[in-house]
């Protein structure tokens, strides 16, 4: 009995082995749109085995990497293949094909094996036709490419496949809603509203009665000064570009800012 509770004791104060994972797991964030969306999967690699239409079967259901399930998590509503999708935690899977890949958003999001998988529980269902690239991805690899401020593609990657999902969102008629609701408040954000306006080819007359609202707050933000100067050229007033940004080069020189002396500079000389 002595030699069989010594051995006991031996064997539970043995320390496990700890290995690499055959297949790390990765988590992306990635900000997009006013919010963020979170990607975590696995990442197998491809070890001189033969991929899509063997070890990842044609027409079957695929967690969309290895060992857990593969999940995205949005921060605000997006919209994939025509559909919404509240802001939230939804599986990823698919189904590869040879011409033709499905992407399944579902409610599910612990979808190890087909066997688990349920349909009924789909958000949304979209096809997507799978690229031949030069160059072989050895691990499984998923990113986010083609990032604008309301769309963005997911891209999966691997051995000579590229497979794509768009994804889109409505910012514009929040930001619209958020500038109709702050214009209203005792401090008013006045030059976000108005570089929002410029950058999206908006109402230019209005973004530069804001700006002149902006500098009445701030009047010695040069920076406000230069993007006046900038939205009175676009409007074709060059006498008031002109002293606009000669306005912001002696404020920019007071701050000890050469960057925006030399944007001032280089804008005169386009207005001469």
């Amino acid at each position: 009995m002595l030699a069989v509770a010594i051995g006991s004791l031996s064997f539970a104060g043995a320390q496990q082995l700890r290995t690499p994972s055959p297949s790390p797991e990765q988590t992306i964030k990635q900000g997009f749109a006013l919010s963020d969306i979170e990607l975590t999967y696995s990442r197998p690699g491809i070890k001189s085995r033969e991929i899509f239409g063997a070890l990842v079967p044609y027409g079957k259901v695929w967690r969309t990497g290895a060992n857990n399930a593969t999940t995205l998590t949005f921060g605000d509503e997006v919209t994939i293949g025509g559909t919404k999708i509240p802001a939230g935690k939804y599986g990823l899977l698919t189904i590869p094909g040879a011409d033709e890949w499905t992407f399944i958003i579902s409610k599910q999001t612990n979808v190890t094996s087909p066997s688990a998988y349920k349909e009924s529980e789909d958000v949304v269902r979209v096809k997507s036709k799978p690229t031949k690239v030069g160059m072989v991805a050895e691990t499984f690899t998923m990113q986010f490419a083609n990032v604008k401020p309301e769309s963005i593609d997911l891209h999966v990657r691997w051995n000579d496949v590229l497979v794509s999902l768009p994804i889109t969102a409505n910012v514009e008629d929040k930001i619209m809603a958020q500038i109709d609701n702050l214009m209203n408040k005792d401090n008013r954000p006045y030059f976000n509203a108005a570089m929002y306006y410029i950058e999206n080819g908006k109402d230019l007359n209005k973004a530069l009665g804001w700006l002149d609202k902006a500098v009445e707050q701030n009047p010695n933000a040069f920076w406000i000064h230069h993007q006046r100067a900038n939205t009175l050229a676009r409007l074709g007033k060059k006498a008031e570009a002109k002293a606009a940004a000669n306005k912001s080069i002696e404020l920019a020189k007071t701050a000890k800012n050469d960057d925006y002396v030399r944007l001032n500079e280089e804008l005169l000389a386009e207005l001469k």
